[in-house]
């Protein structure tokens, strides 16, 4: 095994049923993406009704100068917030991707095989501490600790199975693709062969 393999593929040369091992980084960048689109855009839209409030306080201001100042205050406002809520977000969704990826890897190095159980473990796991992280009594959070293992085992349990099936199909596909292109390279050599020993 070479020095600048990486843990992934060593892993998966060493056990081929854990292929399907999720790239934690890549995982975790695009949860942050997308939880910063979510987050944003639903602070622009919640955005709507506080703009026609300004529209109305424009309305009834005759001063040009007001109605700027008026204008100038509710677009960095509006800017704040939607940018408050890109960042927290992303923070939120980040954290909760690399916590379940994270767990499922594990997962996967620990048991030596890449499973739908190593998804539901995962999504479990990370519902549950994040129910136990919300603010709240303590048996609020054992209640949400209790409904988040449950919803998060649920979920992913469909999911995961039809991302494995996904991860199979594909690893099917790129198998007989380098198997073809194998038999035609041998193929190719021994038709050369021939030609030279014909000659």
């Amino acid at each position: 095994m070479e020095a600048t393999e990486k843990p992934e593929e060593a892993v998966s040369h060493m056990n081929p049923k854990l292929a399907g091992t999720v790239n934690w980084g890549t995982a975790t960048v695009v949860g942050v993406f997308a939880g910063m689109l979510y987050g944003g855009s639903k602070e622009a839209v919640a955005s709507v009704s506080k703009d026609a409030e300004v529209m109305l306080k424009l309305g009834s201001t005759p001063d040009k100068r007001e109605q700027y100042r008026l204008m100038r205050d509710a677009m960095e406002k509006r800017f704040i917030r939607v940018t408050r809520g890109s960042i927290v977000g992303g923070v939120r969704l980040g954290m909760f991707t690399a916590a379940f990826y994270g767990l499922q890897n594990l997962l996967a190095e620990q048991r030596g095989v890449h499973d739908v159980f190593n998804v539901v473990g995962a999504g479990s796991a990370t519902a549950a501490t994040f129910g136990l992280i919300l603010p709240g009594s303590l048996r609020w959070r054992a209640r949400n600790v209790l409904l988040g293992s449950a919803l998060g085992a649920a979920v992913c349990f469909p999911l995961g199975w039809l991302h494995l099936k996904l991860v199979e199909k594909a690893n099917e596909g790129n198998e007989a693709l380098h198997s073809d292109s194998a038999k035609s390279g041998v193929g190719a050599a021994i038709e050369r062969l021939e030609e030279h020993l014909s000659r």
